[in-house]
């Protein structure tokens, strides 16, 4: 049964799915995926937290507007909305890839409303946009997207991203490849890629050495997205951070490791739970 919910934010529809009771936990994914991402850790995590997990505006079932920004800047602030409007005071923060800086914008720009912030194979500082999203940022690239982002695309970068390669089955890419089924769909992707910009990141870089929050940095060893350097700089520069290796799990560890990184999560949330 599809539990899928919708709010709508500055008049754009955006898609989460809610369960369970307790301090709210949001999730936050990154590109090339959408809440979808999640669904190993959603049961288990919802046994002690409120959890949600969205869709950003150009993903998933969100809207997939044509002339808003897409920033991470402008996801942050969106979530801070989408939070006030459910009544969320203050939460949990996981979040992956892009999340991640979108996680890192939240947490500095609105420390009081944040419990904890976890960041999982997250983009930092300059190091990134990486190959080959970066490629989609350029106009030429971006037109012929719009033709040739079809599956096979987009399970080489789903399969690449995989430390357990066995686990891209025609049944995961046809849930990760279904909103870009739609001409809208590609074009929310590829709005997204264009959009994103990591001077928003290094303009945080003073206020993230400021965080008093607790952070959790997770490192999956066979990322082959994200250099190591991100995840070992934020350990460096977040005084209250603590930073976790996963060997076996690729940049998409919530399918190579669901259980270890849910262990993670929870232990963390729970031993700074309020």
């Amino acid at each position: 049964m599809d539990t899928t919910r919708y709010e709508t934010v500055n008049g754009h529809k955006i898609a989460y799915h809610r369960e369970g009771t307790g301090v709210p936990l949001i999730l936050i994914h990154g590109i090339t995926t959408y809440s979808f991402i999640w669904r190993k850790l959603f049961p288990s995590l919802a046994e002690h937290n409120d959890v949600i997990a969205l869709d950003l505006l150009g993903c998933g079932d969100s809207d997939k507007p044509a002339d808003v920004d897409y920033s991470i800047s402008a996801q942050a602030d969106m979530i801070k909305l989408f939070m006030d409007q459910l009544g969320v005071e203050r939460c949990h923060l996981v979040c992956h890839d892009i999340g991640g800086g979108i996680g890192q914008i939240l947490a500095t720009r609105y420390q009081e409303r944040t419990h904890t912030l976890t960041l999982v194979n997250s983009i930092g500082y300059d190091y990134w946009p990486v190959q080959p999203i970066s490629t989609m940022r350029i106009p030429f690239f971006r037109q012929i997207g719009m033709a040739v982002l079809d599956a096979g695309f987009l399970e080489v970068l789903i399969k690449r991203g995989l430390y357990h390669k066995e686990r891209c089955t025609d049944d995961l890419m046809n849930n990760y490849y279904r909103p870009l089924r739609t001409p809208e769909g590609r074009r929310g992707f590829l709005r997204l890629a264009k959009c994103l910009d990591n001077g928003d990141l290094m303009s945080i870089v003073d206020d993230l050495q400021n965080l008093s929050i607790p952070v959790l940095i997770i490192r999956g060893d066979e990322d082959v997205y994200l250099k190591p350097d991100i995840a070992e700089r934020l350990h460096r520069e977040i005084k209250t951070s603590r930073l976790e290796r996963i060997e076996t799990g690729g940049h998409f560890i919530q399918e190579d490791e669901p259980e270890w990184l849910v262990g993670l999560i929870k232990d963390f949330a729970m031993k700074h739970g309020v």
